[in-house]
């Protein structure tokens, strides 16, 4: 029996913000959305185009309070070829949140406070 990852969900309270962000922080688009019949929720299914894991934003239409997030410790790590670009655009873009230059990483979050780590590719 073998098993391999397909995706990652987290909760957004605004959709459409969080579709900008995902595309213009990280260049993530959409491969695939199902909306329930009556509208009370969308998944929208964000790839990278270079890996088969998506990730998996679900809206809920009754949903009007922020995710409590605990203490924010889960994240999704993304590895870039270009790490010194990505800081400039997320510095540039206001959503640099902890820097850690000792590891050579740091996080940014996104419209719902969720942390997403920037790590430069192995050499």
């Amino acid at each position: 029996m073998n098993f391999k990852i397909v995706h990652n969900n987290i909760n957004v309270l605004d959709l459409e913000k969080s579709l900008k962000f995902y595309e213009e922080a990280l260049g993530l688009k959409e491969s695939r959305r199902k909306e329930a019949a009556d509208g009370s929720f969308i998944l929208v299914y964000l790839g990278d185009g270079q890996s088969g894991h998506l990730l998996e934003l679900t809206w809920l239409r009754d949903r009007l309070q922020p995710y409590n997030l605990g203490d924010n410790e889960f994240h999704l790590a993304f590895e870039t070829d270009d790490f010194e670009a990505a800081h400039a655009k997320h510095l540039k873009m206001d959503c640099i949140c902890y820097e850690n230059p000792a590891m050579g990483i740091y996080f940014i979050n996104d419209p719902d406070n969720y942390w997403l780590e920037i790590v430069p590719a192995k050499k």
